[in-house]
């Protein structure tokens, strides 16, 4: 009699798996509120638009507010890079968030926000 084939993961695998798997689960939990913070950075800068803004200043103002209020900390609204082009307003968010993630090692992740206000 022959004896029967066994097939499946040995218990090895399985816990090489689920130390991979694990590793993705704490890097997705160190960038989630990188990404979170970004977007209430585009949602302030998108905002300038409606906003009827024209001038440098208030928009400074408008995006130091948005900012305190989102508890935005990777950039402040004086780095907020304001520029006249042509018949327009530029304003660009550009910014790195480091995260660290195991040990020495660490993400970074840079972001970089354009917004472009007609001038009235």
């Amino acid at each position: 009699m022959k004896a029967g084939h066994q097939s499946g993961m040995t218990l090895l695998s399985i816990l090489f798996l689920i130390g991979v798997f694990g590793l993705f689960v704490v890097a997705g939990v160190k960038l989630a509120p990188a990404y979170l913070e970004y977007m209430n950075v585009a949602k302030a800068l998108d905002g300038l638009k409606s906003a009827g803004e024209t001038s440098p200043a208030a928009i400074t103002r408008s995006i130091e507010k948005s900012f305190d209020i989102n508890d935005v900390r990777s950039i402040n609204a004086k780095a907020v890079e304001i520029e006249r082009q042509d018949d327009q307003l530029v304003v660009r968010a550009a910014y790195d968030y480091e995260a660290p993630f195991i040990a020495n090692v660490s993400f970074l992740v840079h972001f970089d926000k354009k917004v472009e206000i007609p001038a009235q």
